[in-house]
């Protein structure tokens, strides 16, 4: 599997893994894609508070890395639609795993 160019060298399993899905939206996008293909403005409106800009952006590393492909139909008008390949969905737990603890501490605060 290739590394990103500008993803530092990992100095654990650990770090790998958060340079690869952590920040603010990689997280989100990869948890609303985990039930099937979505558009660019599904999933705009999906990540609340995401630009334009960002989404583009952050969409562009999770191809990148190859969590998330990318399929764009020649049409008019345009449509492109956004789904986890094998990789993203061996996530898709973990994540999950991460949603419920995120829960629980939030009630408990």
């Amino acid at each position: 599997m290739k590394m990103k160019k500008n993803v530092q060298k990992a100095h654990c399993a650990v770090d790998y893994a958060f340079q690869r899905i952590g920040g603010k939206y990689k997280g989100r996008i990869l948890w609303v894609l985990r039930e099937g293909r979505l558009r660019y403005g599904e999933l705009s409106r999906a990540v609340v508070g995401i630009t334009p800009k960002m989404l583009t952006q952050t969409l562009k590393e999770l191809e990148a890395d190859q969590l998330i492909t990318r399929k764009a139909y020649f049409e008019v008008p345009p449509k492109v639609e956004y789904s986890l390949t094998d990789t993203g969905m061996e996530l898709i737990p973990f994540i999950s795993q991460m949603r419920s603890w995120g829960e629980k501490q939030m009630s408990t605060n």
